[in-house]
């Protein structure tokens, strides 16, 4: 077993891992839709409490952690992750207040440049967002939203050819380009570096949604050149449901005079409580909050960030790889007849998901995914008929996959497709 396979769940006392009815430990395999809880989440929203009931309104200054400089102790855990300098990312709001925020900054159409372009298969928020977008300028999705799909009628990968030649096809008519880091139905991955050049040299913007990448994949944001980025925290960062969300804007527009739907919390610190009516934009991403942050909310988010910074993105990659590699080739070896991995088979186009398609059909499917519910087995269901497999590299073990494994055997998904 390779050493990053034998690291693999090394921090799971670090977690609660949740139990199953006959009092073991799940398999929990979920974290591409809600991260396990650190065990030091509750003592950091404990000590906000506290400093709540003992200090009141003087918790904003004083304490352990006053509440005014609060979002900053989220930064350098932030930038490590997303391979971003610290005045590029920001904690605040959730993924689609943020994406509604960049695009108002980020999409400007013009008589000429007035399209966008996106995956077919988008999250349904992202598609809301978009569309909206659209409509608030008077633009009609109908003629104006480019959508990729590389198979209209099943969920299938898109090859990075089809999407470097939509941007250069439409190249003159695009106004912003936007991709996810990993697609949330079949756990690809796309190389955002390439996808921003070829943005950017057609003279589009372009932005990414990382919900399912952050703290996934070892990302570069800054070496990639988007110019923002969004994400929520609550799956792979492990920060709690509806936890705050995050944004990312590159460092070349940190000083710009960018238009924005401008919010208090925004303005320089250094002039913020003088009350005045104009607006003087925080340096960076910061300068794209809109109110103070949800101290309460942030605590997760931190406690998770140091489990983090203590392993290293890099390492929990390596990790990474490893544990869905030998989940990868079980499946391969022994399911082939009933189960087609949707995913990419080169590592570095997936993150730790597998999407498992059962070949039988929806029926077959959910029979077996509820037989995996039902023997302490958490996945992920996506209709029609697929099964999302998410080892996260910080509380997954080679254990929990040969689990997974055990109760596939005994109910191998079989009947008509």
């Amino acid at each position: 077993m390779s050493s990053a396979l034998s690291g693999a769940g090394s921090q799971r006392e670090q977690f609660h891992i949740p139990k199953h009815s006959d009092g073991s430990q799940q398999r929990y395999f979920c974290g591409n839709s809600l991260g396990l809880m650190p065990k030091s989440a509750a003592a950091a929203v404990q000590n906000v409490l506290s400093a709540w009931a003992e200090l009141g309104v003087e918790g904003h200054f004083k304490g352990q952690a006053p509440w005014m400089p609060y979002h900053e102790l989220a930064r350098e855990g932030l930038a490590a992750i997303l391979g971003a300098k610290a005045i590029e990312v920001v904690a605040m709001n959730t993924l689609s207040v943020n994406l509604h925020l960049m695009m108002a900054s980020f999409f400007r159409p013009s008589k000429s440049r007035c399209k966008i372009l996106m995956e077919a298969r988008a999250f349904p928020s992202d598609r809301h967002a978009v569309e909206s977008q659209l409509r608030w300028h008077g633009l009609d999705p109908a003629e104006h939203l480019i959508e990729l799909s590389s198979a209209p009628d099943a969920v299938t990968c898109l090859s990075a050819a089809q999407i470097l030649e939509a941007i250069h096809q439409h190249g003159e008519q695009l106004a912003l380009v936007l991709m996810p880091g990993v697609q949330y139905q079949t756990g690809q991955a796309f190389d955002l570096k390439a996808i921003a050049n070829a943005a950017h040299a057609v003279g589009a913007t372009v932005g990414f949604d990382l919900a399912h990448a952050v703290g996934n994949l070892a990302l570069s944001l800054h070496d990639d050149g988007a110019d923002f980025a969004v994400w929520c925290s609550y799956k792979y960062l492990n920060s709690g449901p509806g936890a705050v969300a995050g944004a990312f804007v590159h460092e070349r527009h940190a000083h710009a005079n960018l238009p924005r739907l401008q919010g208090w919390w925004g303005h320089q610190a250094s002039t913020r409580f003088q009350m005045r009516p104009e607006f003087h934009a925080t340096p960076g991403a910061e300068g794209w909050q809109l109110s103070n942050p949800p101290i309460l909310s942030m605590a997760p988010l931190i406690a998770s960030l140091n489990v983090f910074q203590a392993v290293g993105m890099q390492t929990l990659r390596a990790r990474s790889v490893a544990l869905t590699q030998y989940l990868f080739d079980a499946i391969e070896a022994e399911f082939r007849q009933s189960l087609d991995i949707v995913t990419p088979a080169d590592p570095a186009q997936r993150g730790c998901q597998l999407s498992l398609r059962v070949r039988a059909g929806r029926d077959a499917g959910r029979a077996a995914f509820e037989a995996l519910h039902a023997q302490g087995v958490v996945c992920d269901w996506r209709e029609p008929d697929i099964i999302r497999v998410s080892p996260a590299p910080l509380y997954n073990t080679t254990q929990d996959i040969d689990g997974l494994l055990a109760v596939l055997r005994s109910n191998q998904p079989v009947g008509n497709p």
